[in-house]
């Protein structure tokens, strides 16, 4: 099935030999499938299999040991690795390598799998296709509230209550419809991961000179013995990284030799969105709004916080107040964005509000990934020994200790280094996006974006309390 996106169409020469393309010596020095033994790993059957069959057996572990394990989470070895360290490890795999990781995560495998055996592979519904990634923002924004309000991080029973909720959804997809509907459109990460890739370090692309004479569309149908792209992506005409998860299928079934994998500066995709998109802005300032109350849920004013939002709602019922809490968190953001860009297009029509709203809401996506990353450095690092400690325990010796593998004050200094990176990010993103215009001109975004900077580093610099 060929969609909407396009597809090539191109011509390979009869003698069906490799099409020889001259590339510019800068863009051949950097495609890392120059290397020979790059190129052979991921053109393999071992590429990506041999990582996923690793998530798959690590999952399994993590999966009992939460639903069947000890309910003391600091004692659960799947809390410490679910929690302790791939949540934090998350956003440096996407800024590192991009959408790497679900191209090994085995909800991804298990649609794989399902497919295989009894999957129908109906088209993705009209529905899903039109509105996924809102399905997805709106998935991530249930989830984040929901672990507040029953305590799932805190909970090993609920974690692993989740993984099998998600599980059954990747089954039930993989069941109906065709290639990786789940993660396309459902995945609660796979808005996170969309956004964080596109400041990545890291891109997949085709050469043009190549794709506009090829006529297999093998990068998006497969060749009989590679399936195409996962994620519904055409080679050719793609040009963010959103929805590559780098899974090589694209490099294994290519008759051209078009596919690039190539380092690049971070933040450097969000300089040039051809179609920035209402969806992706508003999940990077509700990101941004979830650091916030995800930090203040953690500090020693958190209490007197609901104590002052219950004499507004007239309850000391917690997911109530909590949620008002979560609702203005995400909101401030959002209008502080919002009210950006009315300023910076005070004589523009509301069209214009929204768009500087869109185009420069890409700006925050480096400050998103630093606070993510910031925030979490806090687990890792005060809590990092849990998963040492509790992958003995596995194993039937018993440790313990201190759980902390740096002092709070240096973890804190780390905190802060993170976030002034991530403002640089976005300030330069702000530049680049304004076209290199005048530091006044884009003086309310880099307001906006030192600001926002300001807001973290304050709350980092407030003693925390840890959650598990």
């Amino acid at each position: 099935m060929v969609t909407e996106e396009g597809a090539c169409s191109s011509m390979i020469n009869p003698a069906n030999k490799t099409q020889q393309v001259s590339i510019p010596p800068e863009k051949k020095k950097y495609n890392l499938l120059d290397i020979p033994f790059v190129k052979a790993f991921i053109k393999s059957r071992w590429y990506p299999g041999i990582f996923q069959w690793a998530a798959m057996i690590v999952f399994s572990v993590i999966v009992y040991e939460l639903v069947a394990g000890t309910v003391n989470p600091s004692r659960n070895f799947g809390t410490s690795l679910t929690w302790v360290l791939w949540w934090p490890a998350i956003p440096i795999i996407f800024l590192v390598l991009g959408r790497f990781w679900c191209a090994v995560c085995p909800f991804g495998k298990i649609s794989d799998i399902v497919r295989k055996l009894v999957g129908s592979e109906r088209p993705m519904p009209k529905f899903l296709k039109k509105y996924g990634i809102w399905m997805i923002d709106i998935f991530f924004i249930m989830i984040t509230w929901s672990d507040h309000i029953w305590g799932i991080i805190e909970s090993p029973r609920g974690s692993g209550y989740l993984l099998l909720v998600l599980t059954t959804m990747v089954v039930g997809t993989s069941v109906f419809f065709e290639r990786r509907t789940f993660c396309k459109t459902l995945c609660f990460l796979g808005g996170l991961a969309g956004n964080y890739s596109r400041s990545g370090m890291l891109e997949l692309r085709g050469t043009p000179d190549v794709c506009k004479t090829c006529k297999t569309q093998s990068c998006f149908k497969g060749d009989g013995k590679t399936e195409g792209c996962p994620m519904f992506q055409f080679v050719r005409t793609m040009d963010d990284s959103a929805d590559c998860n780098l899974c090589g299928n694209c490099v294994k079934s290519c008759p051209n030799n078009s596919i690039r994998i190539t380092p690049r500066t971070p933040t450097a995709e969000l300089w040039g969105i051809k179609k920035p998109k209402a969806e992706h802005a508003f999940l990077a300032a509700v990101i941004m709004g979830i650091v916030f109350v995800q930090n203040l849920t953690m500090l020693g004013i958190w209490q007197d916080i609901l104590e002052v939002i219950s004499k507004i709602t007239q309850t000391t019922y917690y997911p109530v107040n909590f949620t008002v809490a979560f609702v203005v968190s995400m909101m401030i953001p959002i209008a502080m964005l919002w009210g950006t860009a009315k300023l910076t297009a005070s004589k523009g029509t509301s069209e214009k509000v929204k768009e500087n709203f869109v185009r420069f809401g890409y700006a925050v996506i480096p400050l998103d990934l630093a606070g993510h990353l910031a925030h979490n450095l806090f687990h890792m690092f005060t809590e990092g020994k849990a998963i040492w400690f509790n992958t003995g325990n596995l194993f039937g010796y018993t440790l313990t200790g201190d759980l902390a593998l740096a002092s709070v004050g240096t973890v804190q200094l780390m905190q802060y280094l993170v976030i002034l990176l991530g403002l640089v990010g976005s300030a330069y993103t702000v530049y680049r996006i304004g076209n290199r215009a005048s530091w006044k001109k884009l003086l309310p975004y880099y307001a906006l974006m030192i600001l926002l900077a300001v807001i973290n580093i304050y709350l980092f610099s407030l003693p925390m309390d840890h959650r598990v």
